[in-house]
C-alpha cells in the first residue's frame, strides 16, 4: 500500500495562503437602500415645510378660544375664593397676576430676538446693496452700525479698534467691509464653525450607534435647533424659542429649496476616501450623511446670520467641517 494513501499537504512555501475570515469584505444587506441620511432630510421637511394659511387661522383661532376660557375661569375662581376666604383669594389673585407679567416679560423678550434677528438682516443687506453699487458712503455707515452692534461684547474690541484704526485708510466698499470681515468677523467664524463641527459630530454619532427608531430624528432636529440658535448669538443674535425656530425654518425652507438637503457619494468619497462609503454598515453610512447634511446646515446658518456678507473671507468649505468633524469615525472606518 502507498503512503500516498493519507491526505495530502502542498507546502506553498509562503507565496500564498487562504483567505482569513477577519479579513473578509462585511456581507452586504440585501434589500436594503443604501445610506440616504433620511433623518435630515425628516428634519428638513419638518423644519422647512410651510403651513397653509388655513391651518394659520385654526391654530390662531383655537390658540384665542383656549386663552379666552382659561382667563374667564381662573377669573371666576379668583373671584370666588375672595368671596369664601379673602385672604387666600387675594393670595391666589396676585399669583395670577405674577403669571400675567411673566408671560408678558417672555413675549417682550420674543420680540426683542425678532427686532434683533431683523436688524442684522437689514445690515447684511446694506451691505450687500453697498457692495453692488460700490457705494463707500453706505459701506462706512455699515460698518458704523456693525459697530454698534457689538458694542457690548468684549470679545469684539481688539476687532472693532482695528477697523476703526485702518478704516480711514479704505476708499472703496470693498475693502472698508473686506477689512471688517478680517478684523472683526474671523473671529466668530471661527466660534461658529467649531459649533457646526460639534453639531455634526454628535448627529452623526447618534445615528450610527443608537438604533432605537426615531432617535436619530429627534436627536438630528435637537442638535440642528442648538447649532442654529448657537451660531446666531455668536453673530449677534440673541435666543429665543420662536426666534430660533423662525430662523431654523428660513435656513431649511432655503436648502430645500436649493437642493441641497440631499448628500451622496459626491461629498463623502472625497474625504472618506474611494470606495470607503460603500464598504460600511447601512447605520454607520447614515450616521455619516447625517453629519454631513448637519454641516451643510451650518454652513447655510453662518450665511444666514452673518451680519455681513462673505467678501474677502471664503465661504465656510462643507467638506472642510466634515472632515473636521468626522476625523475620529473616518479612521474607525478605514480600519
Amino acid at each position: 500500500m502507498s503512503d500516498r494513501d493519507g491526505p495530502v499537504l502542498i507546502d506553498l512555501d509562503g507565496k500564498s495562503r487562504a483567505p482569513s475570515p477577519a479579513e473578509a469584505p462585511p456581507v452586504p444587506e440585501t434589500g436594503q437602500p443604501g445610506p440616504s441620511g433620511q433623518a435630515m432630510a425628516t428634519v428638513a421637511a419638518l423644519a422647512g415645510r410651510r403651513s397653509s394659511p388655513l391651518a394659520r387661522w385654526f391654530w390662531g383661532l383655537l390658540t384665542a378660544v383656549i386663552t379666552t376660557v382659561v382667563s374667564v375661569a381662573a377669573w371666576n375662581f379668583a373671584a370666588d375664593l375672595i368671596g369664601r376666604v379673602p385672604l387666600l383669594g387675594w393670595t391666589v389673585t396676585a399669583l395670577f397676576a405674577l403669571f400675567v407679567l411673566v408671560l408678558l416679560a417672555i413675549a417682550v423678550r420674543e420680540l426683542s430676538v425678532f427686532a434683533r434677528l431683523a436688524r442684522i438682516d437689514k445690515l447684511h443687506r446694506r451691505a450687500a446693496q453697498a457692495l453692488a453699487e460700490d457705494d463707500l458712503g453706505g459701506a462706512r455707515i455699515v460698518i458704523k452700525e456693525l459697530d454698534t452692534l457689538y458694542s457690548g461684547r468684549e470679545d469684539t474690541r481688539w476687532g472693532r479698534q482695528r477697523v476703526a484704526e485702518l478704516g480711514a485708510e479704505q476708499f472703496d466698499a470693498g475693502g472698508l467691509l473686506g477689512l471688517a470681515e478680517a478684523e472683526l468677523l474671523r473671529p466668530l467664524d471661527r466660534a461658529a464653525r467649531t459649533e457646526v463641527e460639534a453639531a455634526a459630530r454628535q448627529v452623526a454619532t447618534v445615528t450610527a450607534l443608537v438604533p432605537l427608531a426615531l432617535a436619530d430624528v429627534a436627536s438630528a432636529l435637537t442638535a440642528n435647533l442648538r447649532m442654529i440658535r448657537r451660531i446666531a448669538e455668536i453673530y449677534g443674535g440673541r435666543a429665543g424659542t420662536l426666534g430660533s425656530w423662525r430662523l431654523t425654518r428660513a435656513v431649511m425652507s432655503h436648502l430645500v429649496a436649493t437642493g441641497a438637503v440631499a448628500v451622496g457619494d459626491d461629498m463623502l468619497e472625497p474625504v472618506l476616501g474611494g470606495g470607503i462609503l460603500a464598504k460600511l454598515s447601512r447605520r454607520f453610512g447614515e450616521g455619516l450623511i447625517n453629519g454631513a447634511l448637519t454641516a451643510r446646515v451650518g454652513a447655510a446658518a453662518m450665511e444666514v446670520c452673518r451680519p455681513l456678507p462673505f467678501t474677502r473671507e471664503p465661504r465656510p468649505p462643507v467638506r472642510s467641517m466634515v472632515k473636521s468633524a468626522l476625523t475620529g469615525l473616518f479612521k474607525q472606518a478605514k480600519d
